[in-house]
């Protein structure tokens, strides 16, 4: 489950925000200042932060600004209800969400949920594309783009090219390349490999200029980032 840091300095408000994300499974942190908050956001282990904007030592905006020069963890704010310029602010400076005050617990539960839901969702796409040389491979959807220009590829040609680009600058050799994608002893005919590393250098490599797959002599094959 979750783990939800919250970063308010009304101290019987903050524990009733508590209690409630107990209630529904989340593992909580409190923080009732914005220096204190900033440093236990910026530790890590946290999924998401509710942060309140008036805070004593560092208001909830300058504690925002400062968390988005290193993090990316989703923060919901809780705003005044006629603190406009604070909500605008705050999601200019990278707030995902914001609730007012007074609030309802349900209101902020969901709202909680939802802002998780699209952060999972968000590293499920990130893990699923794998890139080099400005070819990009969208695993999930199972396509492949050099500069949103499709490249397309066989079954077989599609797993070697995420092979080696799921093992970039790592040298895998035929025998690795042959058991990851062929799933099956290929011993004496390793050279299908080579074959199939010639399709995928005539689709990618001679079609776009680039080069994308680097031969490793008596070893096997790389794909390197800084390939060009």
């Amino acid at each position: 489950m979750a783990r939800i840091l919250v970063v308010e300095d009304e101290v019987k408000i903050a524990r009733f925000i508590e209690l409630e994300l107990q209630h529904e499974g989340y593992e909580t942190a409190k923080a009732h200042d914005g220096r204190t908050g900033l440093e236990m956001a910026e530790s890590g282990g946290y999924d998401l932060v509710l942060l309140d904007i008036m805070l004593p030592e560092l208001n909830g905006l300058e504690v925002l600004r400062r968390l988005r020069k290193t993090s990316d963890i989703p923060v919901i704010m809780l705003t005044a209800r006629d603190a406009v310029m604070d909500k605008v602010s705050g999601l200019d400076m990278g707030a995902d969400d914001y609730v007012t005050k007074p609030f309802a617990i349900e209101e902020l539960l969901a709202r909680i949920r939802v802002t998780l839901r699209k952060r999972r969702e968000k590293a499920s796409e990130s893990a699923s594309l794998l890139s080099a040389a400005g070819v990009v491979m969208n695993v999930q959807a199972h396509t492949v783009t050099y500069r949103d220009e499709e490249i397309t590829l066989t079954n077989k040609e599609f797993s070697l090219l995420e092979t080696l680009l799921a093992n970039k600058n790592i040298v895998l050799s035929r025998d690795t390349l042959l058991a990851r994608v062929w799933s099956y002893d290929y011993i004496g005919e390793t050279n299908v490999v080579d074959v199939y590393v010639r399709y995928l250098r005539q689709k990618i490599d001679d079609r776009f200029g680039i080069k994308l797959i680097h031969t490793v002599r008596g070893v096997g094959y790389i794909i390197k980032d800084d390939a060009v």
